[in-house]
């Protein structure tokens, strides 16, 4: 029996994804549950338009992603913070990603998600950094940080 799957079934199939599966197993667990869904012509069509519909929406977030990139990468683009001091150079505490965004978005009025900001481990020394941001699946910018003493 042919389904469409509606959500992600582990070791059977993802969500979207149409598939041959036993009859029995079709009807008594995947349909019963909700999870599934057969694959009739009117639900296939209903289908392929929700697929194209989720390509136009991809395909607008990517422009949308190219075009933050290209503002966040302009050479004037530098996130100013301030932090507290040692002699050596090494701040008292740390500047995490959360704190970058906070900057972006004050500074410049661009809103970035602190979960796209890939720090590895938060800044602890004065100076200039370059911060990569994943804005996109394939479109990654790079935020100049520069950490100044309080």
């Amino acid at each position: 029996m042919k389904v469409i799957f509606l959500e992600d079934v582990r070791g059977r199939g993802k969500r979207g994804d149409v598939k041959d599966v036993p009859a029995g197993y079709a009807q008594n667990f995947l349909i019963k549950n909700g999870k599934a869904k057969a694959a009739t012509n009117q639900a296939m069509n209903q289908l392929k338009g929700q697929q194209h519909a989720e390509e136009k929406r991809r395909a607008a977030e990517l422009a949308e992603a190219k075009k933050q990139k290209a503002i966040i990468e302009a050479d004037e683009t530098v996130v100013e913070l301030k932090s507290k001091a040692g002699t050596d150079g090494r701040l008292f505490g740390s500047v995490p990603s959360k704190q970058i965004a906070q900057g972006l978005e004050k500074q410049y009025g661009i809103k970035v998600d602190k979960r796209k900001i890939e720090l590895p481990e938060p800044l602890r020394a004065l100076g200039y950094r370059n911060v990569p941001v994943k804005l996109f699946d394939d479109v990654t910018a790079k935020i100049r940080v520069h950490i100044s003493e309080l």
